[in-house]
């Protein structure tokens, strides 16, 4: 299969990086990561909360470790712009099977706030989810077969069923390396899922030639689930672009709109990215540049929408753009860049 070469992008000009960016970096951390990403951010309890992936390693010298070096950090907000970090990651998993946990998505149903998570497995990449009450013990309620990633929950149950965005990881039927789509699955009790469908394809993305998922967990706004996605690229010609040797892709963040009652619907999708890789942070000195990977999102009682994304896989941001725009954004549609 032949690569279509995606060119330039740009951000809309609807949505506005925050001038503290990038506002969790690893030196905000007291325990040492080389790296602080894909968060998931939410509000729970008064607080806004963000439970953020570690990566560790020597950043002076652009060396990652092993991967069993990975957990989940932990940090609380009263404005959700300058956050306290807790003295100590709130979980890492490793037993005889699992060897990381990682890029965590919170979604407060009820009462109680639920984790999407992914584990690296000696079998396989794996997608769960769990629940906590305190961000000091979590109960696991479900795990997928490999592989699959990237889940995020919906934040009530819709027809009777909880629902959840998430992009398996389908290689040999796919025929490449990579062609990963969007899916969704629903559970009567978030532990067993099923019903599975396709909701967006690489192929239906203009900005995309490589993959696209789920980003930050859908909000709800009177006309439909606003939902990021992320889209991915991949341009052969690309150079070093990080710590790696080599770094050939850019990831990008979308947004669409889903039906209220039939979020398997999408009624509305802006044509181009939301938000390109642009700014110095997500574009240089990172363990992978030319990466916005949003994992929150939070829809402020102003109609301000908050968006949290992972940057070059190294920093935490923050964007933000009014409810009304991003839905007349998916809505009218946009020229694609």
């Amino acid at each position: 299969m032949s690569e279509l070469i995606i060119g330039p992008l740009s951000s809309n000009p609807l949505i506005s990086r925050h001038p503290l960016n990038p506002i969790l970096s690893p030196g905000d951390v007291p325990y040492g990561p080389a790296m602080v990403f894909n968060a998931g951010v939410t509000k729970f309890k008064g607080k806004y909360v963000m439970v953020f992936r570690n990566d560790y390693g020597d950043e002076a010298k652009q060396l990652v470790a092993p991967h069993h070096t990975t957990n989940l950090g932990l940090a609380f907000s009263d404005d959700g712009i300058k956050w306290e970090v807790q003295p100590e990651p709130c979980w890492s998993w490793q037993d005889e099977e699992v060897t990381r946990v990682y890029d965590p998505r919170l979604t407060v149903i009820g009462e109680r706030c639920y984790m999407c998570f992914a584990v690296d497995t000696k079998h396989g990449l794996r997608g769960g989810i769990a629940v906590t009450d305190d961000f000091r013990s979590f109960e696991v309620l479900s795990l997928s077969l490999p592989d699959n990633r990237n889940m995020v929950l919906f934040p009530e149950q819709i027809g009777g069923k909880y629902i959840r965005l998430e992009r398996p990881l389908p290689v040999y039927s796919r025929g490449g390396n990579d062609r990963f789509d969007m899916w969704m699955s629903d559970s009567p009790d978030l532990k067993y899922w099923g019903n599975s469908r396709l909701l967006l394809a690489v192929e239906d993305v203009a900005y995309a030639n490589d993959k696209v998922g789920p980003g930050a967990p859908p909000i709800k706004t009177d006309k439909g689930w606003l939902t990021t996605f992320h889209a991915v690229d991949l341009d052969r010609s690309r150079g070093k672009n990080g710590w790696e040797d080599s770094w050939k892709k850019r990831y990008t963040a979308g947004i669409m709109l889903l039906d209220l009652q039939d979020p398997g619907k999408i009624i509305g999708r802006a044509a181009a990215p939301l938000l390109s890789p642009e700014a110095s942070y997500e574009i240089s000195g990172g363990f992978r540049n030319n990466v916005i990977f949003p994992g929150g999102m939070i829809l402020e009682d102003n109609g301000e929408v908050k968006i949290y994304y992972g940057a070059a896989d190294t920093v935490e941001c923050l964007a933000t753009a009014h409810v009304d725009d991003l839905l007349r954004l998916c809505l009218e549609g946009t020229k694609t860049s």
